[in-house]
This record gives C-alpha cells, sequence and structure tokens, in this order.
C-alpha cells in the first residue's frame, strides 16, 4: 500500500520533485511516485486516484507548473488530503502555478506549498505530519528529525561565532 502518491504533470517535473520522494524514503513512507496530466491523461488521472484511494493512499500531492490543473483535478475527485506543489515554468516565474494551485473553490481544498523544491520538500513534511497523526513512530521519527535541524543551526552558528574579550559576537554581513 503506498501512503502518499506523488502525481507530476510531466517528466521535466521529476528533478524540481524529487526532493519530495527523498524525504519520504528518510522517514519510512511509502509511496507512488508517477505523472499524469489534468488536461493530456484525465482519464489516467481519474484511474489514479480511484484505484490509489481503494489500495489506502492516505494523502496525494500533486506539482505542475503553468496552469496547474493537477491538484484541483486531484481534489475534485478525493476527499483524502491534497498537497498541490506549483512548478515555476514560463514567463510569469512560478505565479501562475502558485495561483492556480491555491485558488480552489469552496469544498475542494489544497493545501499549498511554496513553488520548487522548497515546496516539494515541505509537501512530504506536511505528508508524514498528516500521516503521524495516527501513527506514533512516524511522530516521533519527525521530531527526531527535528531537533537534528535545530541541532544543525547551533551547529554553524557555533562554527560561525567568533570570541572576543569574552563576548560572543556573530561575524558581520552574515545576515
Amino acid at each position: 500500500m503506498n501512503q502518499v502518491v506523488i502525481l507530476m504533470g510531466s517528466k521535466s517535473d521529476e528533478p524540481t520533485v524529487r526532493p519530495c520522494a527523498e524525504i519520504l524514503d528518510k522517514l519510512g513512507i511509502s509511496y507512488l511516485f508517477t505523472i499524469t496530466s489534468a488536461h493530456r491523461t484525465p482519464e489516467r488521472t481519474e484511474k489514479l486516484v480511484a484505484e490509489q484511494e481503494k489500495a489506502g493512499c492516505r494523502v496525494f500531492i500533486c506539482a505542475a507548473g503553468m496552469a496547474a490543473h493537477l491538484a484541483g483535478a486531484v481534489a475534485a475527485r478525493t476527499i483524502r488530503p491534497v498537497i498541490g506543489i506549483p512548478i515555476s515554468s514560463g514567463n510569469l516565474g512560478g505565479m501562475d502555478a502558485l495561483l492556480s494551485t491555491v485558488m480552489m473553490p469552496a469544498g475542494f481544498p489544497v493545501a499549498t506549498v511554496a513553488l520548487d523544491k522548497a515546496g516539494a520538500r515541505n509537501a512530504a513534511w506536511l505528508a508524514a505530519q498528516i500521516l503521524a497523526l495516527e501513527n506514533p513512530d512516524l511522530a516521533a521519527r519527525i521530531a527526531q528529525e527535528r531537533e537534528a535541524m535545530a541541532a544543525d543551526v547551533e551547529k554553524n552558528a557555533a562554527e560561525l561565532e567568533v570570541q572576543t574579550d569574552g563576548k560572543v559576537l556573530a561575524t558581520p554581513n552574515i545576515c
């Protein structure tokens, strides 16, 4: 059973969305990573959602650029959580995809994350947090990862700080 299904609008989205799969791997979350298009293959999209929902999928993650209708098309076919990753493409720098993903009609929500790789990473973390509501072991793994992130910040800060006459001063021009 795939707990999460990651759908991309085209093969060219794969390098941008790959960090999502890497985080799910790290957390031990099963997933399907595939391509479908709201416009070019609407029947495939509908079939994938129905099959994966029936097989036990808990969260759908959808990545698309430009018109970015994939997340909305999936949200129209399931009541499971849908997370949208807007992908930068075209002349509008991703604003088209961001607005298409976030502006859903009432009753068909799509949780929209940041553009591109940052969004792909946060889509994985959000899916994990949703799954962790019913999985204490996963919740513990997420907490452990957050502790490691905090420790990295402390380590990096200590490496950058300079000691002068007993005072700790931040390295100039870091911000």
